[in-house]
């Protein structure tokens, strides 16, 4: 039963389910540690009570095919680990998600699906690390047409430095795993993007698409309601 304070207790979770109201989208479930009935009864609710996209994350394949046999009309990202309902339709927002390197793509994926669930248009540039500084050069004025840049990389980060001192719009570093030893499973990356010389530039989480998704859906917000 919904609660009057905005969100209904399930017993093993509280669904805020006001968030729709107070941010433009529903709570996005996040997958990892909770059992598919639990990720079931949460998704059940957020379509009853709310009117907007519903994502699952970080859920793998055998998870997602079982929970939409319980609850119909899903769609699974498996390249981005994303659960899908009702998806939002494409507004006039334009990201661009690039990435360093071919392995930095699982976490590409996820930024770029979420984006697209809720609404945003998504142009993908795959492989433009610096250690081929003309395959970047070869996208720069593609890029300058964006609303918001989604750089994704790993090893020393140094990609969202450099995309930065390219564009005048909002760019938001997501930091990967990938790399050798010194990498330190992404903290590296994540020091060298919180330390860029390129002012402004915005970082999110380690491997964390869904966030700088997020992001730029609140820029967005922020823009359409400004014009």
């Amino acid at each position: 039963m919904a609660d009057v304070r905005g969100f209904e207790d399930l017993g093993f979770a509280r669904v805020d389910t006001d968030r729709e109201a107070r941010q433009g989208l529903p709570e996005v479930v996040f997958g990892p540690g909770k059992q598919r009935a639990e990720i079931t009864a949460i998704v059940e609710r957020l379509l009853a009570c709310n009117t907007g996209p519903v994502l699952v994350t970080r859920v793998e394949a055998e998870a997602a095919h079982d929970i939409v046999r319980q609850v119909p009309h899903g769609r699974y990202h498996a390249d981005a680990r994303l659960l899908v309902w009702r998806p939002a339709d494409p507004g006039p927002f334009t990201v661009f998600v690039v990435t360093a390197g071919t392995s930095d793509g699982p976490v590409a994926a996820e930024a770029r699906e979420v984006a697209r669930a809720i609404g945003l248009r998504v142009v993908t540039r795959r492989d433009v690390g610096v250690a081929g500084l003309h395959r970047l050069m070869a996208v720069a004025d593609e890029l300058r047409t964006a609303d918001t840049v989604i750089v994704v990389a790993g090893m020393e980060g140094a990609l969202a430095s450099a995309v930065g001192g390219l564009v005048a719009c909002p760019v938001i570093a997501v930091p990967t795993s990938t790399g050798y030893g010194a990498a330190l499973e992404g903290v590296t990356a994540l020091l060298a993007m919180l330390t860029s010389c390129a002012a402004g530039v915005t970082v999110v989480n380690i491997d964390s698409g869904f966030a700088a998704a997020m992001a730029a859906h609140r820029l967005a917000r922020v823009g359409g309601a400004r014009k």
